[in-house]
């Protein structure tokens, strides 16, 4: 049976509202012991504005670890260029959210970015990566930022905590789900969740619509494209007609040569020799 993918963000903002999720893929991505987590809270995903004039950031999820740590966790599927840039424009509107003017900086509190990638940011092996702000040596400078990144594309080697979160992530039938063996609880209740959700007629309908429009938009950039392609196949034969007649070859012979180089119909080649020629005159 096919289900409604984890990556699409509707269906993952669903599994982390399931605090056994959120805590089991916490633990794993962030290396800490599940029993060390007090508490994971949902925040408002909408980023605060000091001036009207300032770009506003909606975040995909937005979690409180044990009241002291601010974690970010954004699902991207499509390739960005200005990824990078984003995820750090969010990192600091977070990390800074808290610090009003006149206020001790000892208010700011410890940020996390976690992005999860259906595409590859990087061009090693690892599809998990952990960025830190050290010196050139390696010594840490501070660990109040830090950014993991999960590429869901790339191949799984050996063992990783990681490794069954990118299976569930790329899912695409309940068979997928069921081939995940793991004792980890979180990732077997968001196994469950998953399986719930895709049974919703209103998330299913929801879901459907989105894919339908993603279709639509890939239809409709490919037409574009291949409208671009053809006028800028058109202006390459226009260049090359008008260069051959400067050239001082005739009529035929700028005939014979597109039939030749460019496999066109000698009725086709004749059009625009006359269309292109026409416009000399």
């Amino acid at each position: 049976m096919k289900i409604i993918s984890p990556k699409y963000d509707y269906c993952a903002k669903e599994l982390f509202r399931n605090e056994v999720v959120r805590n089991h893929f916490l633990s794993d991505i962030l290396e800490i012991p599940v029993e060390e987590i007090r508490s994971s809270r949902l925040l408002n995903t909408f980023l605060w504005k000091r001036y009207r004039s300032q770009k506003q950031g909606i975040l995909d999820v937005l979690i409180e670890l044990n009241n002291n740590i601010k974690i970010n966790i954004e699902i991207q599927v499509k390739a960005s260029a200005d990824w990078d840039k984003r995820q750090l424009f969010y990192l600091a509107k977070i990390f800074t959210a808290e610090a009003n003017k006149g206020e001790d900086y000892s208010r700011l509190r410890r940020c996390v970015a976690i992005s999860i990638l259906d595409f590859n940011l990087s061009d090693g092996p690892e599809y998990h990566t952990v960025y830190l702000f050290r010196d050139k040596n390696g010594i840490p400078y501070s660990d109040m930022m830090e950014i993991h990144t999960l590429e869901l594309r790339k191949d799984l080697v050996g063992q990783n905590r990681m490794n069954d979160w990118i299976r569930l992530f790329n899912a695409e039938s309940e068979e997928d789900l069921d081939m995940i063996k793991t004792e980890n609880a979180g990732i077997l209740e968001a196994i469950r969740e998953v399986k719930v959700v895709s049974l919703s007629k209103r998330l299913r309908a929801h879901y459907e619509a989105h894919m339908k429009d993603v279709r639509d938009r890939k239809a409709r950039e490919k037409y574009v494209r291949m409208e671009g392609e053809k006028e800028g196949f058109e202006k390459g034969l226009q260049i090359f007609i008008l260069d051959n007649l400067e050239e001082g070859k005739n009529r035929q012979q700028i005939i014979e040569k597109l039939v030749r180089r460019f496999e066109l119909s000698e009725k086709d080649a004749i059009m625009l020799m006359d269309k292109y020629t026409d416009r000399q005159q």
